[in-house]
């Protein structure tokens, strides 16, 4: 049960959803969980493994489920928790968390949220993006390249990548949709050509609705940015969705070449990741 319950842990943080998971530490009399027995739960509500049902089931689920919700940064370094359950309704009042139960037994249970490493889509596989994917390999986090051009976007090129793909933005489009979208905590449009660019802008703002995942941010000028706004609302895009399109993208670090604006970028990343407000 514990591989089956870490292997869908892992699913779930591929598809760039936050867990909460619980694990029986210490069990000790009679108790429906033995120590390894593991309960997960993902931000989308989504359940697999039990941790040993009734009353426990409940308490420790109720708990993982008010993790997740959390916005609190200092969670994030705190940790998680450990809590102590005595299955028998006269535990109340003592340093443990009594249940309705008659078994008599008492359980020590870890509880602790996972987020999911960032996975960016690197929208453009020239000099900027290059760079991009060696801070990414520097921070072991994950990241797929889209290119027009298959020369831009090729093993050679990124042999780090989780994923390549080399077409045209509308055979790009046709794949993917809002779920599958959500495995990217990031997209982040580098290309050549500033119509790839916002071709690719519109038809993603088009797929997917929520601003909180994948980010997507662009690279250019006030002015790049103006147009494609302006193109994007034309196009019926909520400007809700389109506002919250970082562009230019990367901290204000004085960056000028590729290497510089690329520590920019995923310095940037890195501050949405952690819910630091970029200043």
């Amino acid at each position: 049960m514990s591989i089956a319950v870490l292997s869908w842990v892992l699913d779930r943080l591929r598809a760039g959803e936050r867990v909460a998971i619980a694990s029986v530490i210490e069990a000790q009399g009679s108790v429906p969980g033995k120590p390894g027995a593991r309960l997960a739960i993902s931000a989308s509500g989504s359940r697999f493994g039990t941790v040993g049902g009734a009353g426990l089931e409940l308490r420790v689920g109720q708990a993982l489920e008010d993790m997740l919700r959390s916005e609190d940064v200092s969670q994030r370094k705190r940790g998680g928790s450990v809590e102590v359950f005595l299955l028998h309704k006269d535990g109340k009042g003592k340093e443990v968390t009594a249940l309705d139960s008659l078994c008599g037994g008492r359980v020590t249970v870890s509880m602790e949220v996972i987020n999911p490493m960032p996975h960016v889509l690197i929208a453009g596989g020239g000099h900027v993006g290059s760079s991009i994917a060696k801070v990414c390999d520097n921070l072991n986090w994950s990241y797929s390249v889209f290119d027009v051009r298959e020369d831009f976007c090729n093993l050679e090129r990124f042999p780090n990548a989780v994923g390549l793909i080399c077409c045209s933005v509308e055979e790009l489009l046709r794949t993917e949709n809002e779920e599958s979208l959500r495995r990217f905590s990031d997209i982040l449009l580098l290309s050549h050509d500033w119509g790839v660019d916002e071709d690719l802008l519109i038809g993603l703002l088009g797929i997917s609705r929520d601003i909180e995942r994948p980010r997507i941010g662009a690279i250019g000028s006030k002015k790049k940015w103006s147009e494609f706004e302006k193109s994007a609302l034309e196009n019926g895009i909520d400007k809700r969705v389109v506002e919250a399109v970082r562009c230019p993208i990367g901290l204000d670090i004085g960056a000028d070449t590729p290497e510089e604006i690329a520590v920019a970028v995923c310095a940037e990343v890195l501050s949405l990741e952690r819910t630091v407000n970029p200043t």
